[in-house]
């Protein structure tokens, strides 16, 4: 898997943190590009299975099916924020803590029957109630849902911890403009 260059190389995560965020997330973000060129962002619950992303959504077809026919790249991101902090003296020296995970691939519809109950499973076993009550494991409307697998061709990951209250303003100072002043009518 080659990963493009990404410009803040001092916030990359190692392969093993990429794919513990990838496998812990929540939700992520499915980016396609529709017929008249303009990206289509759609959230999405997944699951990362075998190196690869499973999503679903509903058989209807819609904008998002559509481009998927058409054109098969996406792109599909995941964050996870850990709180903002202050790191200087004016309200806009601020930073977010954050773990990202962005990848890029191939999206194919998965047709087995078989793999699409592993999948519903597999969905409810990350985002169910474990001590249900529920009858589990039956699926009534497994043949009106989709099921896709993005094969993973790059993948970057990138984070900002966050960094002590002994790195944090007031206790550092690390100020983007340090010798700015205040304007003359003190806002």
């Amino acid at each position: 898997m080659s990963s493009p260059q990404i410009r803040r190389a001092d916030r990359a995560m190692s392969d093993d943190r990429t794919l513990e965020t990838l496998a812990r997330g929540y939700s992520g973000h499915l980016a396609t590009v529709s017929e008249d060129g303009f990206p289509y962002c759609t959230p999405l619950l997944y699951l990362w299975i075998n190196g690869e992303v499973y999503l679903h959504t509903t058989s209807a077809r819609g904008h998002l099916r559509a481009n998927i026919e058409r054109d098969r790249r996406v792109c599909f991101e995941i964050d996870a924020q850990e709180g903002v902090f202050d790191y200087g003296r004016f309200e806009c020296d601020s930073g977010l803590a954050y773990r990202s995970v962005c990848l890029f691939g191939r999206i194919r519809i998965v047709d087995d029957r078989k793999v699409k109950q592993r999948f519903c499973e597999a969905l409810m076993a990350k985002y169910g109630k474990p001590d249900t009550k529920r009858l589990t494991g039956f699926f009534p409307r497994i043949d009106v849902i989709t099921v896709y697998a993005i094969a993973v061709e790059r993948m970057t990951g990138k984070e900002q911890p966050l960094p002590p209250l002994s790195e944090q303003w007031p206790a550092k100072d690390r100020t983007k403009t340090p010798n700015a002043s205040l304007p003359a009518d003190g806002i």
